[in-house]
């Protein structure tokens, strides 16, 4: 079996080394870049199937980086777990808004590292194709094609936002906690943090509702989390 590929994103080679050495340990190949623009070409070239990046990169920067690889198709569904020093919750907040899977902060274990790259690439294998199209008021969703319409119209969603619309429109009426979605969605539980749950969801009601802050189909239910609404 075909070891799975992790591109490392890393301006200091202490960092890059110390996640090499824990990844090929796991059993990961590992392929590095020490700036933007090399990650940008390597993605493109090697296809990882996972990419930790550094938020703070000469040139380009991390979130700048992670905002390109989902707006270009080749590039947009592999999973992409952010790597920084900083702690304040904008970074974490606009690494998840760029469409980042997930985040840790420098200095980490590298124990937990490896074991969130394994959670990611998880629930990346998870991933189900289907023929099933889920139909909910002016919203289809082509599960085998991986696409989404609202109105007729095509938008773009992330890996995660898909996986999240498909999960609540599958079960209309069912409330879904965020420690539930994070964990089926994310496949991780106190590694986690439910912003990232209401992150996703704000960018759900900004793409399929007539007015996000009035939504119709995802309600949030205080207290617990958020659950579809069944269109008359």
């Amino acid at each position: 079996m075909a070891k799975e590929k992790i591109l490392v994103v890393d301006d200091e080679p202490n960092i890059v080394e110390l996640v090499r050495f824990n990844l090929e340990n796991s059993g990961f190949k590992v392929i590095t870049a020490s700036d933007g623009q090399q990650a940008l070409d390597l993605v493109q070239k090697e296809q990882p199937d996972l990419v930790i990046l550094d938020i703070m990169l000469p040139g380009i920067d991390g979130l700048e980086v992670c905002r390109i690889f989902r707006r270009q198709r080749a590039t947009r569904d592999i999973p992409v777990i952010l790597l920084t020093a900083k702690t304040e919750e904008i970074d974490k907040v606009l690494g998840l808004e760029m469409g980042a899977d997930d985040y840790i902060t420098k200095p980490f274990s590298p124990r937990e590292l490896v074991a969130r790259v394994k959670a990611v690439l998880r629930r990346a294998d998870k991933v189900e194709r289907s023929d099933k199209i889920i139909k909910a008021g002016p919203i289809t969703i082509d599960v085998e094609r991986h696409e989404v319409f609202v109105e007729g119209e095509r938008k773009d969603f992330t890996p995660k936002e898909f996986e999240l619309l498909r999960l609540l429109a599958s079960n209309p009426g069912k409330v879904f906690s965020r420690e539930y979605l994070l964990e089926n969605i994310w496949g991780y539980d106190y590694l986690g943090d439910t912003r990232t749950v209401d992150v996703h969801i704000r960018h759900l009601r900004q793409k399929i509702e007539r007015n996000s802050d009035t939504p119709q189909f995802i309600e949030t239910v205080r207290g617990i989390g958020y659950k579809f609404n069944e269109p008359e």
